[in-house]
């Protein structure tokens, strides 16, 4: 991609979360129907400026391009280079994630009740086009990794907070966990409301 010719994509999107998060909807259906919608937004590959999807060569980006203005949900870009992967973390909000280019692999984990970690279940290949859910109710812990080792892949997420500021816990090899604040990879926002430079889509 070049350029990003259709930002009206991503303003209806967030016009669809947005209204999901007014109505109170529960978490339940707020999946559901947010997946559809992530669903049709990852169909198309034309709306993410490249400045939003460029990889980093020592670590994954995490781009925002959205945030609510009470911080009720968030939209970010996930910008994996060849063989990135994130550690074991959790989220604390729900959320969900759509692969618009590239694959991820999804390894879930749990805690058990005296405390250690544990892999649960097998790992899930999310390819272009994929939606998957996370929460704390659904399963909240996992490592995401690109599955390729020669090339770039990207994902959207959209999260029931703002997520760059949620206090968060990685889930160290050796046991226990340690808190974190993620933030975000970009200081400026893609300005999908600027209408008047849009030409009439037909």
């Amino acid at each position: 991609m070049t350029q990003a010719l259709r930002p009206d994509r991503l303003r209806a999107f967030v016009a669809r979360i947005a209204s999901l998060v007014d109505e109170q909807v529960a978490e339940a259906h707020l999946l559901e129907a947010g997946g559809a919608a992530l669903r049709e937004l990852i169909a198309h590959d034309d709306w993410l400026p490249d400045a939003f999807a460029q990889p980093d060569p020592e670590h994954y980006q995490q781009f925002l391009l959205h945030a609510d203005a009470r911080q009720r949900f968030s939209i970010v870009s996930f910008v994996w280079g060849p063989g990135q992967s994130t550690p074991v973390h959790d989220h604390t909000v729900w959320g969900l994630i759509g692969v618009l280019r590239g694959a991820e692999i999804a390894q879930a984990y749990r805690v058990t009740p005296g405390g250690a970690l544990e892999e649960e279940g097998a790992a899930k290949r999310l390819d272009m086009g994929a939606v998957d859910a996370v929460s704390p109710r659904v399963g909240d812990i996992h490592r995401v990794s690109n599955a390729f080792h020669d090339r770039t892949s990207i994902s959207i997420h959209v999260y029931g907070g703002n997520i760059g500021a949620v206090t968060r816990s990685v889930y160290p090899a050796g046991g226990g966990r340690k808190t974190f604040i993620s933030g975000y990879s970009n200081d400026v926002l893609p300005n999908i409301w600027n209408v008047s430079k849009e030409s009439p889509i037909s």
